[in-house]
């Protein structure tokens, strides 16, 4: 696959993941959140090569992996029907806005379609505009379910007083 939209000589590739690809993985998402989560990472490999649902892919160019994307099949959570769940994606924040996401993204769905999938959903947080319109300008639209949170430290420390 070619990446024309930053470069038309930049060869690019996405692949599926393989073990030897945990170390830049876990570099990736360092710079990317600020925090090293390597026994995360570890867990993450080991489910996603160890189980034909989930779905771990890489970006490959000239300076080595440029991003991953890990996914999963999840049915009947809430009386969900069976789905598609991108968890993870992550490119070099120097490449972003250079079609990087969008090449996995693409074939993350191929993919997910082979494995009898025909929706896929994900969580973004409200103010990732980045996030959002990458999502949106790929046909991601608000679903049927509200994500509803509580901080339980706050109400067990109410009735441990």
């Amino acid at each position: 696959m070619v990446d024309t939209a930053s470069n038309p000589e930049t060869e690019l590739s996405v692949r599926s993941l393989e073990p030897g690809d945990l170390a830049d993985v876990v570099a990736l998402d360092t710079v990317l959140t600020g925090t090293t989560k390597q026994d995360y990472w570890e867990g993450v490999f080991q489910r996603v090569l160890d189980d034909e649902s989930r779905i771990g892919l890489v970006l490959e160019g000239e300076v080595g992996l440029e991003g991953y994307l890990f996914g999963e099949i999840r049915a009947f959570e809430f009386g969900s029907a069976m789905c598609g769940w991108i968890l993870a994606l992550g490119v070099r924040p120097e490449t972003t806005r250079k079609g990087r996401a969008s090449s996995l993204l693409e074939e993350a769905k191929l993919r997910f379609r082979k494995l009898g999938v025909s929706s896929l959903r994900t969580m973004v947080t409200r103010t990732d505009v980045p996030f959002l319109a990458l999502f949106r300008r790929h046909g991601f639209v608000g679903g049927p379910f509200v994500q509803l949170e509580l901080d339980i430290e706050e109400k067990i420390e109410e009735k441990i007083e």
